[in-house]
C-alpha cells in the first residue's frame, strides 16, 4: 500500500453544505459519498492538506452506538481508499446508511472505490520503490 497522503477535515456546517449544494454525489448501499472542487470561495488554508473530508451519521442510521460505530468505519475507509486514490483539490462528505454499520468490510471498501472511479475521480497512486516490480535475473 502506498504510503498515506495528508487529508484534512471538514468542520463547520457551511462546509457541508456548500458540498452537498453541488448536488455531485455517488449513493451506495453501504455509504453516499459526496464531493466538491475546490474554488476560491472555500478552499484549504496554505500548508494544509489539498484534499479534505467529511463523516456524517443522522439519527436514521441507529442509535449512538451505531451511529459512532458507522462512522469509524467511514473514517477507516477513508484512511485506506481517498488518502491513496482520490484527486486533490476536493471536498469530500461520505454520509452514512443504515446499511455501513453492518456491511461486510471488502463490500464498504468497494463501494467508496466504485463512487470514486464513477465521479472521475479515481487516481491511481503513483509507482514508489517498493511497488516497482524486480526484473527477473537470467
Amino acid at each position: 500500500m502506498a504510503p498515506d497522503r495528508a487529508v484534512g477535515r471538514l468542520k463547520r456546517r457551511p462546509e457541508f453544505l456548500a458540498v452537498a449544494g453541488t448536488r455531485r454525489k455517488h449513493v451506495a448501499p453501504g455509504l453516499i459519498l459526496q464531493v466538491r472542487r475546490h474554488d476560491d470561495r472555500q478552499r484549504p488554508a496554505p500548508g494544509e492538506p489539498p484534499l479534505r473530508i467529511g463523516l456524517t451519521a443522522s439519527r436514521k442510521v441507529g442509535n449512538a452506538v451505531v451511529r459512532n460505530r458507522a462512522r469509524r468505519r467511514l473514517r477507516e475507509a477513508a484512511r485506506q481508499v481517498l488518502a491513496a486514490h482520490a484527486a486533490p483539490g476536493h471536498d469530500f462528505v461520505l454520509v452514512a446508511r443504515r446499511e455501513t454499520a453492518t456491511r461486510p468490510w471488502p463490500e464498504l471498501l468497494g463501494d467508496l472505490r466504485t463512487g470514486l472511479k464513477r465521479l472521475g475521480l479515481w487516481r491511481d497512486p503513483a509507482p514508489g520503490p517498493e511497488t516497482v516490480p524486480e526484473e527477473p535475473r537470467p
